[in-house]
C-alpha cells in the first residue's frame, strides 16, 4: 500500500496525555494510582452552565450555526474582553472552537508558509511545536530558565529573529512554568516585537489564575493589537475541559482568513458547548477566583513540602495551576533495583512504577531537567502525592 502521511507520522502525541491515559488505565485494573499529570480543574463543571447546556437541547438548538460560532456567543466574548482586558473586538473578529488546542491551530494554520520560522519560548506546552511542524513551519526554541524564573527576555527575542521569522507563541500565565510576565516585561517584548515586524501567538487560558498582581494580554500594549491572535476558552476558568470550547480574537483580515479554515474543517463547535458556555461567560467571576484561591493553597502546601526535599530546586509559580520542578542534581542516583536515573522520564516511570505516582516528564515541554505537577486536585490527593514522592526520592542512592 502507498505511505500515509509523513509530516503525520512524524507528529509526537502529546506526552501530557499519555501519561493520564495511562494512569486511567492502571486505576482501572485496580492499581492505587495517584495522577497529578493532567491539567484540569478537580472540580465539576457549575451547575448552572450544566443547565444552560441542557436547555439548550430540550429547546431544540441543534442546528448548523455559523462557522465563527453563535452570535450572541461571539458577543459575550466581546464583552468579556472588554470587561476585563479594555481590548475592543466585535462579534466579527471572534471565531468560537473546539477548545482552546483547537484555537492554537486555527492561528498557526492562518500564519504559517512552508519554512516560516516561529519562535517558541521553552519550556512549552507539549502542542505548540508539534502543529508548527506539521503545518509546515521551522520552531526555533528560545530558553526560558528556571534561574529567571522560566520568562524570555527582549535581548533573547531580538537575537533568535530571523528574515525567516514569523511570529512567537507567547504562553501567560505559562503551561508548564507557572511564569506570568508583568506590564515592563511585556512592553519590552512588544517592542522587539513591533521593530521584526512579527505577529503574536498569546495563549492567554489561565489569565484568571494570576496569584500577585493583574494580568496583561499582549494585545493591550501599544501597537499590538493589529498583528496580536489571542487564544483563549472556558475550559480552565470554568471548569468545562470536556466541553471543549475555545476561541480566536484576532483583526479582522485574519479573523476571516480563521472563519475560512473553520469552515472546512469542523464548521463549527457543538451547540450545545456554545450555550453552556454563554452562560459561563455572562456569569460573575466569584467562582473563578474562589478556585484561585483554593489554587494558591494548594501551590503554597506544595512548595512547603517540596522545600524539605534535598536536591529540588523550585521557582515558585506565579500562575497557573503547576509546579515545573528542577530535579536534575537527581541524574545519576539508582532506584533500589540498580537502575540509573539518567532524565525526567526514568524519573516519572520509576516513581509511577515504585510508588504509584504519575507526573509527566519535562522533556515533553523542552526541559529535561525538570518534572511537571498538576496541583488542580484536592488536598488529600496533593498529601498522597507529596508523600509518595518524597518516599521515592529518599529511597534512591
Amino acid at each position: 500500500m502507498k505511505n500515509l502521511s509523513t509530516r503525520t507520522e512524524n507528529m509526537t502525541p502529546s506526552l501530557t496525555v499519555a501519561i493520564d491515559t495511562l494512569a486511567k488505565k492502571m486505576k482501572a485494573e485496580g492499581k492505587d494510582v495517584v495522577s497529578l499529570g493532567a491539567g484540569e480543574p478537580d472540580l465539576n463543571t457549575p451547575t448552572a452552565i450544566c443547565k444552560a447546556g441542557i436547555d439548550a437541547i430540550l429547546a431544540g438548538k441543534l442546528r448548523y450555526t455559523a462557522p465563527t460560532g453563535i452570535l450572541e456567543v461571539r458577543e459575550a466574548v466581546s464583552h468579556k474582553l472588554m470587561r476585563d482586558n479594555h481590548l475592543t473586538y466585535n462579534a466579527d473578529h471572534i471565531i468560537m472552537t473546539s477548545g482552546a488546542k483547537h484555537a492554537v491551530f486555527n492561528a498557526l494554520a492562518a500564519l504559517i508558509n512552508p519554512g516560516d520560522e516561529i519562535i517558541i519560548p521553552s519550556p512549552y506546552w507539549v502542542t505548540y511545536p508539534e502543529l508548527v511542524k506539521w503545518l509546515g513551519g521551522i520552531p526555533v526554541f528560545i530558553n526560558a530558565s528556571a534561574e529567571n524564573h522560566f520568562k524570555i527576555t527582549a535581548e533573547q527575542l531580538q537575537e533568535a529573529v530571523t528574515p525567516k521569522t514569523k511570529t512567537i507563541i507567547f504562553n501567560n500565565p505559562c503551561n508548564p512554568t507557572g511564569a506570568v510576565y508583568s506590564f515592563s516585561e511585556l512592553e519590552k517584548l512588544s517592542k522587539v516585537i513591533l521593530e521584526e515586524d512579527l505577529y503574536c501567538i498569546s495563549d492567554e487560558v489561565y489569565e484568571y489564575f494570576v496569584y500577585k498582581g493583574s494580568f496583561v494580554s499582549m494585545a493591550s500594549l501599544n501597537g499590538m493589537y493589529e498583528r496580536t491572535i489571542l487564544i483563549n476558552g472556558v475550559s480552565k476558568s470554568h471548569c468545562m475541559t470536556g466541553w471543549r470550547l475555545g476561541y480566536n480574537a484576532a483583526p479582522l483580515a485574519i479573523a476571516k482568513i480563521i472563519s475560512k479554515i473553520q469552515s472546512q474543517a469542523i464548521h463549527h463547535p457543538s451547540n450545545i458547548s456554545q450555550y453552556a458556555g454563554l452562560a459561563a461567560l455572562n456569569m460573575d467571576l466569584e467562582s473563578v477566583f474562589s478556585m484561585r484561591d483554593q489554587f494558591l493553597k494548594r501551590r503554597d502546601y506544595m512548595l512547603s513540602r517540596f522545600q524539605q526535599i534535598k536536591d529540588l530546586f523550585i521557582a515558585p509559580p506565579e500562575g497557573a495551576f503547576y509546579l515545573f520542578v528542577s530535579v536534575k542534581n537527581i541524574y545519576g542516583k539508582k532506584t533500589p533495583e540498580g537502575k540509573t536515573i539518567s532524565n525526567s522520564s526514568d524519573l516519572c516511570h520509576y516513581l509511577l512504577e515504585s510508588e504509584g505516582l504519575a507526573i509527566v516528564p519535562g522533556a515533553a515541554f523542552g526541559d529535561d531537567s525538570c518534572v511537571r505537577f498538576s496541583y488542580a486536585a484536592d488536598l488529600e490527593t496533593l498529601t498522597k502525592a507529596c508523600d509518595r514522592f518524597e518516599r521515592g526520592i529518599k529511597n534512591l542512592g
